[in-house]
């Protein structure tokens, strides 16, 4: 069984639940805290129980604890160069979303991957959600049969304060990411352009544009809308969406809770108007776990195969083009090419 050497990177609120993640794994070690300040590493290593040097500087932490595997869960303007240093390290690394601050940054790091052979995995835990596999699942299986068109409603008002509330566009950058990586993993697709609008609501409360309209082309012919906002009062959304998903058979639709069904045409109908339909309540059965911990142990599986994780980040720079060709169609007025 492989034993991993973990060194974690960026010891704030998020760091708990990976680091009680690695401590329930019977073959995975903490074996340092690196954090710009020290006093924060030594308050993660004092809550956890945990024996360990801390430090200020990766490449230091590396080197003393002859780690394998890096845990990045600083803030997203790190996160290149600590996923860099630590892959030209021989480190693999698992970080939280977004995989970079930048398309530019995110290619860089695909392409340190790819001369290193070393794999980063990034968090997007919304695709671990038994009802969102059921979901893929039946697209994968025709069940809808081709795929046409795809929507998603995500309104929520959250007041969260602090840095979202001064960014240019909150909404998209910040958010988004998880509504987008959701799309593509349903459909099996990936997006080839896009024409976004971003407004903010009368009385919002942040700087930025909060809200939003996208319209991706996807690499399957079919098409994705995606509506949203941060500062919509009233009637929310679950935080994993609204969808509907359209195919020439017909219709599936997921609240983002619990309910989950479809309307097929029923074969066996009369001719009419309209079609006479068939619905049926979709029950899933994924066995795997939840949000982080599912995504974690599909980072952890995917690492003792050798193969790719899901979330791999030459897969995630997919879902991180249609973000930042969202801001720039929302900038310039215009559709624009997604390009990895």
């Amino acid at each position: 069984m492989t034993k991993h050497r973990i060194v974690v990177a960026g010891c704030g609120g998020m760091a708990n639940r990976w680091v009680d993640y690695a401590l329930a794994r019977e073959n995975a070690e903490i074996v340092g805290l690196v954090d710009l300040y020290e006093a924060s590493a030594r308050k993660l290593a004092e809550r956890k129980e945990l024996e360990v040097p801390v430090f200020t500087d990766l490449s230091a932490a590396l080197k003393a604890t002859e780690a394998n595997l890096v845990f990045d869960v600083t803030i997203p303007a790190s996160h290149k160069a600590i996923v860099t240093t630590a892959m030209e390290a021989g480190c693999n690394v698992f970080g939280e979303k977004p995989m970079a601050e930048s398309l530019a940054d995110a290619r860089e790091i695909t392409a340190v991957s790819q001369r290193t052979g070393r794999r980063y995995s990034v968090m997007q835990n919304r695709r671990y959600n038994p009802r969102i596999r059921t979901l893929r699942q039946l697209v994968a299986d025709g069940g809808l049969g081709t795929l046409g068109a795809v929507h998603t409603d995500f309104f929520i008002g959250a007041h969260f304060g602090g840095f979202r509330d001064e960014m240019a566009s909150p909404l998209i950058i910040d958010m988004a990411i998880h509504t987008f990586d959701q799309a593509r993993f349903i459909t099996g697709a990936d997006a080839v352009s896009v024409y976004c609008h971003e407004h903010n609501m009368p009385g919002s409360w942040y700087k930025g544009d909060a809200s939003a309209v996208c319209i991706f082309e996807m690499s399957d012919g079919s098409v994705f809308t995606y509506r949203g906002s941060w500062s919509a009062e009233g009637y929310g959304t679950a935080w994993d969406a609204d969808w509907r998903v359209i195919g020439s058979k017909g219709t599936a639709r997921w609240d983002g809770h619990e309910a989950l069904s479809m309307q097929v045409v029923d074969e066996a109908g009369q001719p009419g108007f309209m079609s006479a339909m068939k619905t049926q309540a979709l029950e899933p059965d994924w066995p795997g776990r939840l949000e982080h911990d599912g995504c974690l142990d599909e980072m952890f599986a995917a690492l003792e195969a050798g193969r790719a994780a899901e979330t791999d980040s030459l897969d995630n720079i997919r879902s991180m083009a249609m973000v930042f060709g969202a801001v720039e169609s929302a900038k310039t007025g215009r559709k624009v090419k997604l390009e990895v």
